[in-house]
């Protein structure tokens, strides 16, 4: 895959488009309501700095957490958010995030933040800033899934960290471009050789076992859970890691 094609694919996506159109309109309500620039650098420095935080610690004891699946209104949703993100780590159809779960978490996340620091001019700000935040992150989630090797040598290690993350040992490198709550937490790891291979990297935990215990995400998908991806072999750029 070719840059431009890796764009395309990206900027086209329905749920890139709603972020994009959803960062601007709030970017917008910030200038329009604030008095101060400082009512809107501020809320979005803090924004940019909590991200990888909350996304850390949603990715790892949210997404990674094994109590979604076990109840029946929450089992569709921890499948489309996640289980079949790993279960198939390059389809782009399950790559992004879904908006109807994806902005409430947004929103959740940096308004607070926002209104905290300058009311609700700082809210729309953070708000901006969390949307667009998001649209670096997806892109660079394409780039760690899609067949495309990065010639920048940090985007290229990030990638190798992620691959790492689904096709090597999930407990860890739970990071999309920044890992360092990883390293603070002491879950980051750089090479693959550094921690066992995971048993359950591509499942999450939910094997035949806890299948047939809590059915319903099996029921959702119409086939049992795999503990392997369509194609058995890591990619090269995980490979080079070993």
């Amino acid at each position: 895959m070719t840059l431009p094609e890796l764009w395309l694919a990206y900027a086209t996506y329905p749920a890139i488009i709603l972020y994009a159109l959803s960062g601007v309109a709030a970017a917008a309500v910030a200038l329009a309501l604030t008095t101060r620039w400082t009512e809107i650098a501020l809320p979005v420095v803090a924004v940019l700095i909590a991200y990888p935080v909350a996304w850390y610690l949603i990715h790892r004891f949210i997404l990674h957490g094994r109590w979604l699946y076990k109840m029946k209104w929450s089992a569709a949703l921890w499948k489309r958010i996640h289980f079949d993100h790993h279960q198939d780590p390059h389809r782009l159809e399950v790559l992004f995030g879904s908006p109807g779960n994806t902005l409430p978490t947004i929103a959740l996340v940096t308004l607070p933040i926002g209104y905290a620091i300058a009311a609700w001019p700082g809210a729309a700000a953070a708000l901006a800033a969390g949307l667009v935040t998001t649209c670096v992150y997806e892109f660079v989630h394409c780039i760690q899934h899609l067949n495309y090797k990065p010639k920048s040598r940090l985007v290229l290690r990030m990638k190798q960290n992620h691959l790492a993350h689904h096709f090597h040992n999930e407990n860890g490198n739970y990071g999309i471009i920044s890992f360092m709550p990883d390293v603070l937490l002491g879950t980051y790891y750089r090479h693959a050789r550094e921690v066992p291979k995971s048993p359950s990297v591509y499942n999450l935990g939910y094997d035949l076992d806890e299948a047939r215990r809590y059915p319903r995400v099996m029921e959702l998908t119409g086939a049992p859970p795999r503990d392997r991806p369509p194609s058995a072999f890591a990619p090269s750029d995980l490979k080079a890691t070993l």
